[in-house]
């Protein structure tokens, strides 16, 4: 698998920047920014008027942002100069905002469809839409940032960098639409609304969730430009409301796991696989979880000598709350059952107009495109060849080039269990507090539905999240012993065997792991605080703690008769107790069932 590397800076002639300016109209005494964006590590400096930045972000695509809170009426100029330049002129790229006086005439809803065509997908557009999202979501590595709800962060001018782009008020008036994906609806949410903003083609395949021992397949294109009965409601009350409608009716509806989960080759799904590279790895690229979780890149570290790289990403949970996690194997799941369908990265498929139809370009297009051969090379059938062991070991290779040290190593992986205890500390928090109302019990869904349903078992039951919490035992518990299995990915001690290696990483894991607490309220409204040690210690109670009808002492597996059990207050139907004795194999043996 490549490894990304970053060359040195230098002055190129043809640096590929796109300058892309928000408000579409800026207007005087309104917020203006200019966004550049290339594919190119390139040095340098926005400036726009008096304002320049010389922060890049991003890579690849770099991007860099200028801001000015309220600009005067008349032209500004606005231009990308390379510092590795000796010349100022040579290898810049500059562009004309014209800064009006008074506000434009806000957009009306389209006669027909959702909202005009005006714009065609390119790579630099792609560019400005993987900044985007990276700008969106980001926040320090130290942090673990959450919003109860996706339109609490585009409401939000500091993070959204296309805020209010259409001058209607969109996302700061009364009408900015309640925005509340769950995992699956999320990216289509995000593609529409940049969609919506830059006037750009949008669809989306109808498909269904496989089942039988098939995989998820689609069908057909719903696009922008057609009829939707729920939109056209709300055509009264204006554009906004329009889009709102939409993003809340029809793409809420219709997107769902299957859609990411088709078979990569696939062609009439809207995604395509690419392949595992730093660069294919960018913001706004989808990851497929084969059990029918979605995530969807948010921004990517590189390695450091002190750590390998980090890639983060957004995902959406049943009550619209939107959370970042980083990748690793706990967050991440991948299995290669045929019935599960295509899992891993994926990016969506272009939608362009051709005879004057809309519609998405399968694999063939995409290679023949000149806008998106780059991302063409990228596409490829090797995901579909790595077994589980390696896709994780591609991983490990495409974040971390170098070679690690292995204690350093070691204690991200328990970092990363430790933020997984945590998220999973406010998931069973939010079950005990709606006990605590006098709801319950929730209705037990039959089967592997345990794992997919509505109401409150989806709102607080925890089966998926636990399935990933064992998976993440595991891989903390046998990390010494995969060091000694890929000894070549390691900085190995001097005189060090890798079996000697492995010993010490088990001592050295051993004595973290005590080290380590996190802290739930019980029943009583007290705290009890667990080491990890402690949490890995049960994890065979794990496998029967989802059932958001039993007392969060039970949900954290406090042992029967105990102290800590003490204060417990509620359990779970007897039946439930039973179907769930039923489904244990399921987590005993870290696996999702396939689909009936």
């Amino acid at each position: 698998m490549e490894a990304f590397v970053e060359p040195p800076p230098t002055c190129e002639e043809a640096p590929g920047v796109f300058l892309f300016t928000s408000p579409a109209v800026p207007v005087a005494g309104k917020r203006l920014r200019v966004l550049a964006v290339s594919d190119k590590a390139l040095a340098g400096e926005l400036r726009v008027g008096a304002t320049a930045s010389g922060t890049r972000r991003g890579g690849p695509p770099y991007f860099w942002s200028v801001e000015i809170a309220s600009p005067s009426a008349g032209p500004l100029e606005a231009t990308f100069s390379q510092s590795a330049c000796t010349d100022p002129a040579a290898g810049a790229t500059t562009s004309k905002v014209v800064v009006r006086k008074g506000a434009p005439t806000p957009p009306a809803p389209p006669k027909d469809g959702l909202w005009p065509v005006r714009r065609a997908w390119t790579r630099s557009l792609e560019n400005v839409y993987s900044a985007w999202i990276e700008a969106l979501f980001d926040a320090p590595e130290s942090e673990q940032p959450s919003w109860s709800a996706l339109h609490e962060v585009l409401r939000d001018p500091k993070r959204n960098l296309l805020f209010d782009h259409l001058g209607s008020g969109e996302d700061s008036g009364k009408a900015a639409p309640v925005v509340r994906p769950d995992c699956a609806d999320l990216p289509y949410f995000l593609r529409a609304y940049f969609a919506w903003k830059l006037r750009l083609p949008f669809g989306l395949a109808e498909c269904n969730r496989g089942g039988g021992g098939a995989p998820p397949s689609c069908q057909g294109l719903i696009t922008n430009e057609d009829l939707d009965d729920r939109a056209e409601a709300k055509k009264k009350d204006g554009a906004v409301a329009v889009f709102g409608a939409f993003l809340r009716g029809t793409l809420a509806d219709k997107a769902h796991s299957g859609s990411a989960r088709t078979p990569f080759e696939d062609e009439a799904s809207d995604y395509y696989p690419v392949k595992l590279s730093w660069e294919s790895l960018r913001p706004g690229t989808v990851y497929a979880d084969p059990y029918g979780h979605i995530l969807l890149i948010a921004k990517r570290v590189p390695q450091t000598a002190e750590r390998g790289g980090v890639l983060y990403a957004v995902d959406g949970q049943p009550d619209g709350t939107v959370a970042r996690k980083r990748f690793w194997r706990g967050n991440f799941l991948y299995a290669t059952q045929r019935e599960l369908g295509g899992p891993g990265f994926k990016h969506f498929r272009p939608v362009v107009r051709r005879a004057g139809k809309l519609e998405r370009l399968d694999d063939q297009g995409i290679r023949a495109s000149a806008d998106y051969r780059d991302f063409a090379r990228d596409l490829s059938r090797d995901p579909s060849k790595l077994d589980v062991e390696g896709f994780y070991d591609a991983m490990d290779d495409v974040l971390a080039p170098r070679p690690l040290d292995p204690e350093r190593a070691m204690m991200e992986t328990i970092a990363a269990l430790e933020e997984q205890v945590r998220t999973r500390v406010q998931s069973v928090e939010n079950g005990r507090k709606w006990l605590e109302k006098g709801n319950g019990p929730a209705p037990m869904p039959e089967g592997g539905a345990i794992f997919e349903t509505m109401g409150a078992w989806e709102d607080f039951s925890t089966p998926s999240r636990d399935l990933r919490l064992l998976i993440a035992i595991d891989v903390v518990k046998h990390f010494p012993a995969r060091v000694a299995r890929r000894p070549e990915r390691y900085a190995m001690p001097a005189g060090k065997t890798a079996k000697d290696v492995e010993a010490d990483l088990a001592t050295i894991l051993a004595r973290d792991l005590e080290g380590r607490k996190v802290t739930y309220t019980r029943t009583d409204g007290s705290p009890f605080t667990l080491t990890l040690a402690e949490v890995i210690a049960r994890s065979a109670s794990f496998e029967m703690t989802y059932n958001p009808n039993d007392c969060v002492e039970t949900r954290w597996a406090a042992p029967p008769g105990s102290a800590e059990a003490s204060t417990c207050r509620a359990q779970a139907p007897a039946e439930q107790k039973a179907r769930m004795e039923t489904y244990r194999a399921w987590f005993h043996e870290r696996r999702r069932p396939a689909r009936k």
